[in-house]
């Protein structure tokens, strides 16, 4: 690769694109919903919260200092990270409170971007998330999960036309900004069901010393702030 092939990609990396038709960013959120709201498509689309969900809880144990020594994702949807450290303090509870906040902040981030124009820079940044966080995938599921949905971004944003792109894009963003509270929603029904006490929400309360229920009130805050915010910036401009 030359210098100038890499100028290039530097300059599309960094470099704006034209916002796509306003009914293509309204068509994108109502798939998004339609997919988020529909139980088939969900237990589908619904890989793709948890990949953002486990690498939330890797990417902030990282970020405290802790030891991550991987991350597993089933068939199921449900997931597993395992770090090591401290077994309480700031670092423990920043971790455990990633998970469910991930996706709608991702989300936000991802319309953040979009509003800017970056939308090169949005599947780019997805596909060196997906490679990052394939290093310490430890199951056959997780790595194939991993592999296709990052080839799904890197397809897209290589062969594809600009409108193209811009609509997978959109339908990310907004998928992950719809998509954030239903599995906080999904595990309030679960803790009522299941009384062990092994949810997010139960450990943080655990390490806090407060009410599991202010930390799913805490999730929900975050997913319709997100909502709200990235709505704003993808609608209103």
């Amino acid at each position: 690769m030359n210098v100038a092939s890499i100028a290039g990609m530097w300059d599309r990396l960094t470099g704006t694109q034209a916002d796509p038709p306003r009914w293509l960013i309204w068509a994108t959120a109502v798939l998004a919903l339609a997919a988020v709201l529909s139980g088939g498509v969900w237990r589908i689309v619904r890989n793709a919260v948890t990949i953002a969900h486990e690498g939330g809880h890797g990417l902030v144990a990282l970020l405290t200092g802790r030891r991550l020594d991987g991350i597993r994702l089933h068939s199921d949807t449900s997931g597993l990270t395992v770090s090591r450290g401290r077994a309480r303090g700031p670092g423990m509870v920043l971790t455990a409170a990633a998970g469910y906040t991930a996706p709608p902040l991702l989300g936000l981030a991802g319309a953040a971007l979009l509003a800017a124009g970056h939308i090169t820079a949005l599947l780019w940044g997805a596909t060196a998330l997906l490679l990052a966080m394939l290093v310490m995938i430890r199951n056959a599921y997780g790595a194939l999960t991993v592999v296709l949905t990052g080839a799904l971004f890197l397809l897209v944003s290589w062969v594809t036309k600009a409108q193209v792109q811009a609509a997978f894009a959109y339908l990310v963003v907004w998928f992950l900004l719809a998509g954030g509270a239903r599995p906080v929603a999904e595990l309030q029904r679960s803790r009522r069901r299941d009384r062990s006490g092994n949810s997010d929400a139960d450990q943080l309360g655990r390490l806090t010393g407060t009410p599991a229920a202010l930390w799913l009130f805490f999730f929900y805050v975050i997913a319709l702030c997100a909502v709200v915010g990235g709505g704003q910036w993808l609608l209103i401009r």
